[in-house]
């Protein structure tokens, strides 16, 4: 599964407490050779280091023990590692597993618990924030699922979607002539159904599952889908006039959609970075590892903007964090910090937002601004 399948409902499910042991095994994984050649052998010695630990813990019974590894292996066995991306996440316990292939880079371990670790799930959504795409035409439409860089078609709400069935002769021509090349706007009632149809079905969608969202076709049909039925199409945060690409495959479509989904990242790191100035004009504003850890630990933040190739391994020593070296172990070490911090900010229903590189230089690379700040004395 990928980050566009995680769903609220899913990731409720997935921090339910389960019967000790559930096992988390994270690994980094590579898009192209050779480096992808190295991807299988990192996630079976993390499989071995799991039933090493199983087979040490004595709360575990041997049986229950044999489950959990047979999972592993199972997850192993059907693990798609020639479309793998940037890391690769398994859950497994006695009764299940579950396989996520995870556009962000995690760092490489196993976590033994009764519940599973979700933070770097919920920080590879955050980060490759889901959208959706509609690339339509006069005689059909398809919805795309959109992550990072990738779209998979979303056969759902009736998409595929084409008009209905015609009965009048007149129309019939018409719709034939369309087909043929012959030039047609869109204002015939048949065209104009098909988009009020489209149109309400992007009203359902967003409803239920608010995303940005896309639309591809020509200049006039995107005007005419904007103007007809609930309007949701005017929802769109980016529009690519151009048509013909309603039979394209996911990666055609995404390379066209490119060019607008990069300005909408660069309007939403202004957008960001100005709320961040407006915060410190309120004296609302923070920055800095430790100090934004902890506020979001407490509920505060309202807005976290982090960059994204940010990392840090940290210890919690006295309710503060101090650096670890890499490799460091421990109860009280972290390796992925930043991304607990993601997810805190998230479960209190801040926003999230990840910049470039270096957009948050002079401020430790995390910033928020926050909700209240404590009255000194």
């Amino acid at each position: 599964m990928r980050t566009t399948d995680l769903t609220d409902d899913v990731l409720a499910a997935l921090r339910e407490r389960r019967p000790y042991p559930a096992v988390t095994l994270t690994v980094p994984t590579h898009r192209t050779r050779p480096d992808n050649e190295q991807d299988p052998v990192r996630l079976r010695n993390r499989i071995g280091e799991a039933a090493r630990r199983l087979d040490a813990d004595p709360d575990v019974p041997d049986r229950v023990r044999e489950a959990v590894v047979a999972q592993l292996e199972t997850a192993e066995a059907v693990t798609d590692f020639v479309h793998a991306l940037d890391s690769l996440v398994v859950f497994a316990t006695a009764d299940e597993h579950q396989i996520w292939y995870l556009p962000r880079t995690a760092a490489e371990r196993v976590v033994i618990s009764d519940t599973f670790l979700t933070r770097n799930l919920v920080a590879a959504k955050a980060q490759a924030r889901p959208y959706w795409v509609l690339a339509f035409a006069e005689d059909r439409a398809r919805l795309w699922s959109g992550s990072g860089d990738q779209l998979t078609e979303a056969r759902q709400d009736g998409f595929p979607m084409e008009p209905a069935p015609l009965v009048d002769e007149d129309a019939a021509r018409a719709r034939l002539n369309r087909s043929s090349g012959t030039p047609a706007g869109y204002g015939d009632e048949t065209t104009l159904q098909h988009l009020r149809a489209v149109d309400a079905a992007l009203g359902r969608l967003l409803g239920r599952d608010p995303r940005p969202l896309a639309l591809v076709g020509l200049a006039q049909g995107i005007a005419a889908l904007k103007d007809v039925g609930t309007r949701a199409a005017r929802t769109a945060v980016a529009a690519v006039p151009k048509g013909g690409l309603t039979d394209v495959t996911g990666h055609t479509l995404a390379q066209e959609v490119a060019p607008a989904r990069a300005e909408v990242r660069r309007e939403r790191t202004r957008g960001a970075l100005e709320r961040l100035d407006a915060a410190r004009g309120r004296k609302l504003f923070i920055a800095g590892l430790d100090e934004v850890w902890g506020a979001a630990q407490e509920g505060r933040v309202a807005l976290l903007v982090v960059e994204e190739p940010y990392r840090a391994t940290v210890r919690i020593t006295g309710g503060h964090l101090t650096p670890a070296e890499d490799g460091a172990t421990g109860a009280d070490v972290h390796e992925d910090i930043v991304d607990e911090v993601v997810e805190a900010a998230l479960s209190t229903e801040a926003e999230v937002v990840f910049v470039p590189a270096d957009a948050l230089a002079g401020h430790g690379r995390i910033a928020a601004a926050v909700r209240y700040t404590w009255a000194a004395g």
